[in-house]
């Protein structure tokens, strides 16, 4: 079952058990998809819809952290919630220690030799750690290596 289906049938099991808050975390995210697939005109696969919800959870968490910051708990438990829901959707993240050593092969195969590479290694990481690691991470790593190879 890809993962568009899967979300097709935790909607109607939230409609079932009428759980309005998980329902319409889950509407939102079948709003988007659907959203990115008639402008792009595609049929979405298992690492586009990954790629949607780490997006929406980006969002979620920017807004966790103003609401919190304005005092407003009602609303950032909201957010919260709605960031649970969808880190269900993820596969299992990578850990620090394993997204370094991704890097460092990502690195050694493209032949970085210093910062100045930087867009070359992060389109080769993002193509093979989308969905796996959060991207703020392996940039983190990757100017860390790359800093290394420089010295």
């Amino acid at each position: 079952m890809s993962l568009k289906e899967q979300i097709t049938e935790d909607m109607k099991s939230a409609m079932r058990a009428k759980d309005a808050d998980r329902l319409s975390t889950i509407r939102m995210l079948m709003a988007a998809m659907k959203q990115k697939e008639v402008d792009e005109r595609v049929e979405l696969d298992d690492a586009a819809v990954i790629g949607i919800v780490d997006k929406l959870i980006k969002q979620r968490k920017d807004s966790l952290a103003a609401y919190t910051q304005a005092g407003r708990t009602d609303l950032a438990d909201k957010e919260a919630a709605e960031i649970k829901v969808l880190e269900g959707y993820l596969p299992q993240r990578l850990g620090a220690d394993e997204i370094a050593a991704e890097v460092a092969r990502i690195v050694a195969e493209t032949g970085a030799a210093g910062p100045g590479d930087m867009g070359k290694v992060m389109g080769a990481a993002k193509a093979r750690l989308a969905g796996k690691a959060e991207m703020g991470q392996v940039s983190a790593a990757v100017k860390q290596a790359l800093s290394q190879k420089a010295q």
